[in-house]
């Protein structure tokens, strides 16, 4: 690169993050008045603070009562939900009569067949798009408002067998491909470590009702970070699979069995829930992923990312870059030495991230533009536009934008695409191999204030980059920054090594804290 050419770029990067911040404070003068705290968890209900493998641990043993432990995450969610707006359709009592039925099978002597349903007992939650038997089923969709499901998704089904209990659906951004969870059937759903922010999307009832105790279990999906960008938001963990070993049957009008970059996966509290979770939803294909193995630290290869150079995202914060920095540092001392201390990563594709991941997306069996208005017709994006400016519309302005970009934006050439995936998945699962991990940053910057992403419409492509790839990730939290919100970073492995990943999540989390939390405990 010329002297000249070097100046620009610094130019141009200067100029952006001082947009970034400038947006930043403009948007702060209206939330900032507007934020609202969660309230504590009570002491009565301090066993929300549990993992879900344990409480179904404590409920086998009887230690715990599946009734009370259902009670408990009711009154929990009713004491946050009018806060976080997350909660979209309830099966509360039902819910409490699956309890007693598990309280009767446990004081009769639970058969073995019972004893080993991993999660017996244990409450669940999943955002809307999930098909439940008897709830709404509208994908955030106007048109949709009075659809209902009338089967339960096949993860549905392998988590009711696993003795999880159904509890709720949770809000989704309309059609589901944004950065916010928002849709004009339910309205907004608001961060719990600042309601002025979003809490992502599309499983961001989830995040956040997971970061403020209200949920054990957290069933998502992730095409695009859906799972993983939620959870960095909130501050909570979060696994998105090897593509390819969790049914989407039952998710957005899918059959099951596509090729696909969407994967279901799950939000939670507790890195120790991700594995277990993972191998219910995943059936006979868990043994693919090997999640049972026993992982020594010391053995895994370490290399990190901590920005590229995708000029439809934003440049990555000071923040971001230090908090790998420290896991990298941390990793340094106690896994490795300073001769084989992380290295640093980078192949040309994580500089064209967003326009990878819209290549593939067309390459998905859905079609965004038919559902758009429920009735298979295809959209004008400017007709829609001009409605929307008159208040005749009944879709979000994300949603709109999105048709300009699927109908106006110049196509990605497919051999540039598919020749460059490739030799980024050669590239960086040759390196990785069966014990290695990439540390890869998760965002240019934490939370955003709602609708800001519309001015920043491109910046979950540190997440989509993975969903390219078709690998496993976990989102690790790592602390906060400077005023309060949850940072932390993804960990990447090659297809199938998934248990490296949550290894190393296990790791930071004994060593940096894990999740942060939205509220705090009340001892007394």
């Amino acid at each position: 690169m010329s002297a000249i050419a070097t100046i620009l770029h610094t130019l141009l990067l200067y100029f952006r993050l001082f947009l970034d911040k400038l947006i930043d404070f403009i948007f702060s003068l209206y939330w900032d008045d507007r934020k609202q705290s969660i309230p504590d968890l009570q002491k009565k209900h301090a066993i929300l603070t549990e993992s879900a493998t344990s409480l179904a641990r404590k409920i086998k043993t009887g230690e715990l009562k599946s009734e009370d432990l259902v009670r408990a995450v009711i009154e929990r969610i009713k004491e946050v939900n009018p806060i976080l707006k997350a909660v979209v359709a309830d099966r509360y009592d039902s819910a409490l009569e699956d309890a007693r039925e598990v309280d009767r099978l446990v004081a009769a002597g639970l058969s073995k067949e019972n004893a080993q349903k991993p999660f017996l007992g244990v409450p669940f939650t999943t955002k809307e798009s999930q098909e439940m038997k008897g709830f709404c089923y509208t994908l955030g969709l106007w048109s949709r408002r009075m659809v209902k499901s009338t089967e339960d998704s096949e993860a549905v089904l392998l988590l009711k067998k696993a003795g999880a209990i159904p509890l709720a659906a949770t809000n989704l951004p309309e059609l589901l491909v944004w950065q916010e969870t928002r849709n004009p059937v339910y309205g907004m759903t608001y961060n719990p470590q600042h309601s002025g922010r979003s809490p992502g999307g599309s499983s961001g009832g989830e995040a956040a009702l997971s970061a403020s105790y209200a949920t054990p279990i957290s069933l998502c999906s992730d095409i695009g970070g859906s799972t993983r960008m939620p959870a960095f938001y909130c501050g909570v963990f979060g696994h998105h699979p090897t593509a390819g070993t969790t049914s989407t049957k039952g998710v957005v009008f899918r059959k099951g069995g596509e090729e696909t970059m969407l994967c279901l996966g799950f939000i939670s509290k507790h890195a120790e829930d991700l594995g277990p979770l993972t191998k219910v939803i995943a059936d006979d294909k868990a043994k693919l992923m090997d999640l049972d193995k026993s992982i020594n630290i010391k053995d895994i290869k370490f290399y990190y990312l901590d920005s590229a150079e995708d000029h439809f995202v934003s440049p990555v914060r000071q923040e971001m870059k230090n908090v790998m920095q420290r896991a990298i540092a941390k990793i340094t001392q106690d896994v490795t030495d300073t001769a084989n201390a992380p290295q640093k990563y980078m192949h040309e594709g994580f500089n064209h991230m967003y326009r990878l991941w819209s290549y593939w997306m067309k390459k998905e069996p859905d079609d965004y533009e038919a559902f758009y208005a429920g009735n298979g017709k295809r959209p004008n994006a400017f007709l829609e536009l001009a409605k929307k400016m008159l208040g005749m519309s009944h879709h979000c302005l994300f949603t709109i934008l999105r048709l300009f970009e699927l109908q106006l934006l110049p196509k990605v050439d497919s051999e540039w695409a598919e020749n460059l995936t490739k030799q980024m998945k050669d590239d960086l699962f040759g390196k990785l191999g069966d014990n290695g991990v990439l540390l890869l940053v998760s965002s240019p910057h934490a939370a955003p204030f709602h609708y800001s992403s519309l001015l920043r419409p491109f910046n979950f492509c540190y997440f989509s980059i993975v969903n390219v790839l078709k690998c496993p990730a976990t989102q690790v939290p790592l602390g906060t920054n400077s005023i309060g919100l949850p940072i932390g970073i993804q960990v990447l492995a090659a297809p199938y090594n998934d248990a490296l990943c949550l290894a190393v999540a296990k790791y930071l989390e004994k060593e940096f804290g894990g999740a942060v939390m939205a509220c705090k405990v009340k001892t007394s």
